[in-house]
């Protein structure tokens, strides 16, 4: 407690604990599952198991390279917006971009495969 010079009075201040934003923490886990995802399509397009399961896994990857790039932006923004006196603050910038990051690089290797295995069944 400070004391306000000239008074009597005391001036208190709450201070939060920072927190981890939970949408950047889970858009990085969607964006390493969109990586991992995507070397299934390498395995299966690439490998011979045919476009087919390759186009349905590179769908899989682009839906969860676009949920992290969704979930990191939204964590951007209420990490912009948090740090109010008395409010809860929130942490974890590094955490959204690297979700952004690999959510896009997840869904391009998914794409790239699967072009790449296409290409290969019909030579």
């Amino acid at each position: 407690m400070d004391v306000l010079g000239g008074t009597g009075f005391g001036l208190v201040q709450l201070r939060v604990v920072p927190i981890t934003s939970g949408l950047a923490i889970g858009a990085l886990i969607a964006g390493i599952a969109s990586i991992l995802v995507s070397i299934l399509v390498i395995c299966f397009g690439v490998g011979g198991a045919g476009p087919w399961v390759a186009g349905a896994f590179t769908l899989l990857s682009a839906l969860g390279g676009g949920g992290a790039a969704v979930a990191a932006v939204l964590a951007l923004r209420q990490i912009r917006r948090s740090g109010e006196p008395g409010r809860v603050r929130f942490t974890g910038r590094g955490l959204a971009i690297s979700g952004i990051v690999c959510g896009g690089a997840g869904a391009a290797i998914s794409f790239l495969a699967l072009f790449l295995g296409v290409l290969l069944q019909t030579s």
